[in-house]
């Protein structure tokens, strides 16, 4: 049964630095796309970054030259680099991973299958 955990989150200053990471079991990710999500209290859920099958990304205009994803296929994880944090970025982050997705046409939520239970990161002084 495919199954992806989360962790790395916690509590950061302003212009701070985190590192999520999803490992996932049941599945080889290199085969796969895997995307990060993050939602906020009161809004939807917001793609942040994916990383294609062949390791193509893709970022939300909001991230973009401050997260970097990456995969390491030896351990099945999918990694996510957040730095110069904000306190708009406080959410939790979900992992997800689905076959066919990270087409560089965005970064949506129906297209990925399954999901992890996710990391709350919280950005406070």
């Amino acid at each position: 049964q495919l199954k992806l955990v989360e962790s790395g989150g916690g509590l950061v200053q302003p212009g701070g630095s985190l590192s999520l990471s999803c490992a996932v079991s049941g599945t080889e990710l290199q085969y796969h796309a895997t995307a990060w999500f993050r939602q906020a209290p009161g809004k939807e859920r917001e793609g942040v970054s994916c990383i294609s099958y062949s390791g193509t990304t893709d970022y939300a205009l909001s991230v973009k030259d401050r997260f970097t994803i990456s995969r390491d296929n030896a351990k099945n994880t999918v990694s996510l680099q957040m730095n110069s944090l904000k306190p708009d970025d406080t959410a939790v982050y979900y992992c997800a991973t689905a076959t066919f997705a990270c087409k560089g046409r965005g970064i949506y939520a129906h297209e990925y299958d399954y999901w992890g239970q996710g990391t709350q990161v919280t950005v406070s002084s």
